[in-house]
């Protein structure tokens, strides 16, 4: 089973920049967007062959996700079931035989992390909520995690150390998710692959420069180890300000 994830930043956007050929081309089982930034109705899409989930945010032209696939989903839920963080769209859980697809896009700590205290009260909420699913059957995470969880995971961290994306706070509730039982797919495969990353500032020629952050995730039940085939990075797939992520699984 092919999986792709993808922060495609405004999906009408990256429509006009040639999304829909890189759908057709990559031909994923399952393929998760992040911050669609669509309401219901704005954008139809013809997709022979894909059942289509989507999450709206309340706010207009704000955050939501989406995912299309080949399999109908047993059961689609949207959010976490907790108000303050259901509103924004940022949480699909699809449900299928073996396994529970949990596409998210997870809150960004702003600027002089003016968020931060929200966004950590959300990752422990997040966590609770997929350590609850990955009881009844393995999980795979996947979507902009808005973190870039060791300084291999970008081009300057001692820059960044006290900034939105980079802060220990931030580092640490990912190690605490991966610590509940998962497995962070693309390291698994290239431990100390350094250059790898997802996202680039569009000022200062930052992707032709490859002065990145690795973002973006697949991470899977430990139980799902064995069943891993293979994890990707698809830098040279543009459309957005992110680049989609690819996982390959046995499942």
């Amino acid at each position: 089973m092919k999986l792709i994830s993808w922060n495609v930043n405004g999906i009408r956007a990256c429509v006009k920049k040639g999304f829909l050929g890189f759908f057709n081309e990559v031909d994923a089982d399952i393929m998760c967007l992040q911050e669609t930034k669509i309401t219901e109705g704005q954008i139809q899409f013809d997709l022979d062959g894909y059942y289509q989930y989507f999450n709206y945010a309340d706010k207009k032209g704000y955050s939501g996700t989406a995912i299309f696939s080949k399999y109908k989903a047993i059961s689609v839920k949207n959010g976490i079931d907790i108000e303050e963080h259901d509103c924004e769209g940022r949480v699909i859980t699809a449900e299928f035989e073996k396994f529970y697809l949990v596409n998210v896009y997870t809150p960004n700590s702003k600027r002089g992390l003016l968020r931060l205290s929200y966004r950590l009260k959300w990752e422990d909420d997040f966590r609770k909520y997929v350590k609850k699913l990955d009881k009844i059957k393995p999980v795979i995470i996947c979507g902009d995690l808005n973190v870039a969880h060791k300084e291999i995971d970008l081009k300057n961290p001692k820059a960044n150390m006290k900034n939105a994306g980079f802060s220990i706070e931030e580092r640490t509730k990912l190690t605490q998710l991966l610590e509940a039982g998962f497995i962070d797919s693309y390291r698994y495969f290239y431990p100390d692959k350094e250059g790898a990353y997802s996202w680039w500032s569009y000022m200062y020629n930052a992707r032709q420069n490859n002065i990145g952050w690795r973002l973006d995730y697949f991470n899977v039940s430990k139980r799902l180890q064995d069943n891993l085939l293979g994890a990707t990075i698809l830098c040279n797939v543009l459309g957005s300000d992110h680049c989609p992520i690819q996982l390959e699984i046995n499942i």
